[in-house]
């Protein structure tokens, strides 16, 4: 059984980005994901959301709960019932939550991990410093608003890259049966992106050499959102017996 849909508010979620080599990240896809590809390389990033406010429809907006999440994503391709998709891939999904926690894989889809995160803004300024109490998974971002685009992205603007992720609204995580992926979709009422310039940036899953080698992953451009109303709806699950035993991050 699964909750109805949930709404809430995003008070802030920031998009860190990656462009790695195609090889490098089918290598840690399962079937049926492929790398969804934009100048010649996958996608892979982070995101850091804050939500407020979150419950479903009919309970009011003070018994809402408020949680600070991560998710590593993957934008990817699939194939279902002879039909082409886009979305991301989430491997890993981390929060502070102890109902998400428990919830997570049980009441709506995704397995979670508990982390700490160390969370510092003032008034253009974003730092976020995640840990994981299982030691899996860190996190470092440190930047502040901006009305520049990197020049290296490999989007050639800010509305580029807002429509890309904004297309790849549906996400497939592991559950815990082997083979099947929980589905969840992002319905946002609004969709506003502002670019982010990073000082400092660290992840603990894109900087694994075991995962991806010296030079076929590096930074590409990260996207802030906030004061976003929304709703989370679940997917029906999408299932593949030849599914891979999924890294950790």
């Amino acid at each position: 059984m699964r909750l109805p849909a949930i709404q809430g508010l995003i008070d802030r979620r920031i998009l860190v980005n990656f462009r790695v080599r195609p090889d490098a990240m089918q290598s840690i896809l399962p079937p049926p994901f492929v790398p969804q590809l934009v100048a010649g390389y996958a996608i892979g990033g982070i995101c850091l959301i804050r939500l407020k406010h979150v419950r479903p429809a009919l309970v009011p907006q003070t018994l809402g709960l408020s949680s600070e999440n991560a998710a590593h994503r993957i934008a990817v391709e699939w194939s279902d019932a002879g039909q082409r998709h886009q979305g991301v891939y989430i491997p890993r999904r981390d929060t502070n939550s102890t109902l998400t926690l428990f919830g997570g894989g049980r009441i709506f889809p995704g397995t979670h991990h508990r982390a700490r995160f160390d969370v510092r803004e003032s008034n253009d300024a974003y730092r976020i410093d995640l840990q994981s109490t299982d030691g899996q998974t860190r996190v470092l971002v440190d930047g502040h608003r901006t009305d520049d685009w990197p020049a290296a992205s490999v989007f050639e603007s800010l509305t580029d890259a807002s429509a890309f992720f904004e297309a790849g609204a549906v996400g497939y995580s592991p559950s815990r049966k082997a083979g099947t992926f929980e589905g969840l979709e992002l319905d946002c009422t609004r969709w506003q992106c502002e670019a982010l310039n990073v000082h400092e940036v660290y992840s603990s899953f894109f900087e694994n050499s075991a995962t991806f080698p010296s030079g076929t992953v590096e930074f590409d451009c990260a996207l802030l959102m906030t004061g976003i109303q929304h709703r989370w709806l679940g997917r029906e699950p999408l299932c593949c017996e030849d599914a891979n035993p999924i890294r950790k991050a």
